[in-house]
């Protein structure tokens, strides 16, 4: 028997992964095709024109959620006339996590000791009463100054809006991120990708960091200008980079980046579909009760920022 009361979702692309169909019912919605949907639940971020065919002259189609924090890829067809929500903060956790790892690591030498053949030297330094900037102010940053806090780390955020944050000690107004690189032991990117935001870090800025200073980076591969960052490896103008993303990604064999002892590389492995797959159910099922309520969807997409 339908349930009429029951909100009505169209999972796609193709009817989406068995997983997510199971989170929307638990939520209490109803599966559905796009012609009678209120609203989509999308599960692959590549099948862009997917979504746009089904969007275009769909006005029942109130709200769409989105399967990533990083919604880059749909920018160019945000909309002021529905409701857009992505995985903003589901996969703050893990990717938190993954940079405290690779910050430690870097610090630690791990990487170099991990190649070697033979006993070498001691090196690394302490994260412990380090100085550590953040780029970025949404849930990866906040779970990461949740994970600093037994380091007793002095915490820079640079953030959009230079509020307060619980465990940090300076926040920053984004066009004042270069203020932060100067003193910073571990420097980790935790923010979108935007026009602002692509290629920011570049000769220059790599140029304002310490000599022992780890650049470490867990959102996109394009904030990063690659082959400035290949040369201030190679000739030592900072410590080192641990990168869970790259540009180009994925990084092809016999890249540069491969074979140098202070880079560490990890496949866009932060978030993993194991981890990913009941975070993300656990938040279309909750967004699926809200919207079914008229309460406030998560993870809202701000359209005119792109993010």
């Amino acid at each position: 028997m339908t349930n009429t009361d029951a909100p009505r979702i169209h999972l796609g692309p193709t009817g989406g992964p068995d997983w997510l169909a199971d989170a929307v019912i638990a939520g209490g919605g109803e599966l559905v095709g796009p012609d009678v949907a209120e609203a989509v639940v999308w599960a692959d971020a590549r099948a862009v024109d997917s979504l746009r065919e089904i969007l275009d002259d769909a006005d029942h189609i109130r709200w769409v959620q989105l399967p990533f924090a990083g919604i880059e890829n749909f920018v160019d067809h945000l909309d002021h006339d529905r409701t857009w929500t992505c995985g903003k903060g589901v996969y703050a956790e893990p990717v938190a996590e993954m940079a405290l790892a690779l910050g430690i690591a870097g610090l630690r030498h791990v990487g170099t000791y991990a190649q070697a053949t033979e006993w070498s030297a001691p090196h690394g330094r302490n994260l412990l009463d380090g100085r550590v900037t953040i780029l970025g102010g949404g849930g990866i940053t906040e779970s990461l100054v949740r994970l600093l806090q037994p380091w007793h780390c002095d915490i820079t955020v640079v953030r959009n809006r230079a509020e307060p944050m619980d465990g940090v000690d300076e926040v920053l107004e984004a066009d004042r991120f270069a203020d932060a690189l100067p003193g910073a032991d571990l420097v980790v990117l935790a923010l979108a990708l935007t026009p602002d935001t692509e290629g920011m870090f570049s000769a220059d800025e790599f140029g304002l960091m310490e000599r022992h200073s780890w650049l470490v980076n867990v959102a996109r591969g394009r904030h990063i200008v690659t082959d400035d960052l290949v040369e201030a490896l190679r000739t030592g103008v900072i410590g080192g980079a641990a990168l869970d993303v790259t540009d180009p990604e994925p990084l092809p064999a016999g890249h540069p980046l491969w074979s140098l002892p202070n880079c560490i590389i990890t496949p866009h492995v932060g978030n993993t579909p194991e981890m990913a797959k009941p975070l993300l159910a656990q938040r279309v099922a909750e967004n699926v009760r809200r919207f079914a309520r008229g309460d406030d969807l998560i993870g809202l997409v701000d359209v005119d920022a792109g993010y």
